[in-house]
């Protein structure tokens, strides 16, 4: 009797650790549809509904992101043959600014105008992120990386 019922058990276990099993794997198969925006990788992609946000053309894409000073963010994807992400902005309008001793001084991006002389704001660049130790005149593009302007005071 007693082998009976632990035979019983070890089915009933078996059993319950397949179910288990295979509700995983249809998780895991599972689509994930979600048009969702991350900064922290290679993350803002253009979504279907953003086609007119897909600028310029040649072989290297990278991902462009403008971020206003009240916090409203408008996502590009670039494509380009240029070298640097500064060229390939100019390229398409989305920067202007003036040379200076430093480089590019970027003052109007996707139309906005920051200019610390007049508000104290000013165009901050950051890679993927983390804010950039190179001017974006002087930033070689690297396919599939987030180049990100974001108004700062």
């Amino acid at each position: 009797m007693k082998f009976k019922s632990s035979k019983r058990i070890t089915s009933w276990l078996l059993c319950m650790m397949l179910i288990v099993a295979m509700a995983f794997s249809a998780i895991g198969c599972g689509t994930n549809n979600s048009n969702d925006v991350s900064q922290t990788s290679t993350e803002s992609q253009v979504t279907e509904e953003n086609k007119d946000s897909i600028l310029g053309e040649g072989q290297t894409t990278f991902f462009f992101t403008v971020e206003d000073k009240d916090g409203n963010s408008t996502n590009f994807e670039i494509h380009t043959d240029k070298e640097t992400v500064g060229d390939a902005l100019l390229e398409v309008d989305l920067i202007a600014g003036e040379e200076g001793e430093y480089g590019l001084y970027v003052k109007t991006v996707n139309g906005i105008t920051a200019d610390y002389d007049v508000d104290q704001t000013y165009w901050a660049f950051y890679i993927n992120g983390e804010y950039a130790s190179t001017g974006v005149d002087s930033t070689t593009i690297e396919e599939g990386m987030t180049y990100t302007f974001k108004v700062e005071q």
